[in-house]
């Protein structure tokens, strides 16, 4: 199944209006929206929602009722995107990463680490998360920030994807660690990329669905949860994240727009946690919670 996007041509001031209709009508969607310049001097914007060719229709039905009353004079146009592996194409070249003590890297920039810093290896593959990404950087950020603040015997990272939140808790506080992922593909992976850094003992990786599993009970509860997803899986799981949680506990999650923070926040203070601190990294937000 291919990927797409529909969009629309305009200006600059209109594709940034376009831009919130998008926002409002699939905030809860998990859709990738964007605008991007075309042309600079002739002020030629587009504005995007991608998904995949089986969501087209409704997408494009819902589109074109939120833009009817305002932007009816705009064409929704349609793209089929190729077929690329865009994690790895996407990260050719790009330089380490550095958040906190951390530096995340390719095997090409090993000599790149300096002396102090906490040096993880991943290079471009199937799993999400690189530290090349704003939430991914912003959780490394907030992982060094409550190391220092409050003890922590044991961790999970929920939604492991490459695996290297779970491989920075471990080598930064050297405690028990579970790393679980939805993805049987993504959970292999960041067992490999553990290994590649030298991470053989204290760090457990599963393919969980859900909190159901019982690599859950059998692993926690849990000092500090990482959980680096999207914001409305972050909202609908949050009473069982939270009674994963040990008494005292931590949780850092990302994934999250900007303008998404308040209601995850109300998901979470639902669920008598209360807001630490928030990080902002290029449109995105990571929030750190206490219980």
């Amino acid at each position: 199944m291919s990927e797409i996007r529909l969009f629309v041509t305009t200006t600059e001031k209109q594709a940034a209006a376009v831009l919130d209709v998008m926002s409002a009508i699939f905030e809860d969607d998990d859709y990738a929206i964007a605008t991007m310049e075309i042309d600079e001097k002739r002020d030629v914007w587009e504005a995007s929602v991608y998904m995949m060719t089986d969501e087209e229709e409704s997408v494009r039905s819902r589109l074109a009722q939120a833009l009817e009353a305002e932007f009816s004079h705009l064409s929704i146009e349609r793209e089929v995107l190729p077929d690329v592996d865009w994690i790895a194409k996407s990260l050719e070249g790009l330089a380490p990463v550095r958040a906190g003590r951390f530096v995340i890297h390719g095997s090409h920039d090993r000599d790149k680490v300096r002396p102090g810093e906490i040096a993880i290896e991943i290079d471009a593959g199937q799993a999400f998360g690189t530290g090349h990404h704003g939430t991914t950087a912003g959780c490394l950020e907030m992982l060094a920030s409550v190391a220092r603040s409050r003890p922590v015997r044991s961790a999970l990272d929920l939604g492991t994807g490459s695996g290297v939140l779970a491989i920075a808790a471990w080598k930064l506080l050297h405690v028990p660690v579970l790393a679980t992922d939805i993805d049987p593909i993504a959970t292999r992976v960041a067992a490999d990329n553990a290994r590649r850094n030298g991470v053989v003992d204290g760090l457990t990786f599963a393919t969980a669905p859900g909190f159901h599993s019982t690599t859950f009970s059998a692993n926690g509860p849990f000092d500090l949860i990482i959980a680096n997803i999207l914001a409305r899986p972050l909202m609908k799981m949050a009473p069982q994240l939270v009674s994963n949680l040990a008494p005292g506990g931590s949780v850092i999650l990302s994934g999250i727009l900007a303008e998404q923070r308040w209601k995850v926040l109300a998901a979470y203070n639902g669920q008598n946690l209360k807001h630490a601190r928030t990080l902002w990294r290029n449109g995105w937000v990571t929030i750190h919670l206490t219980r």
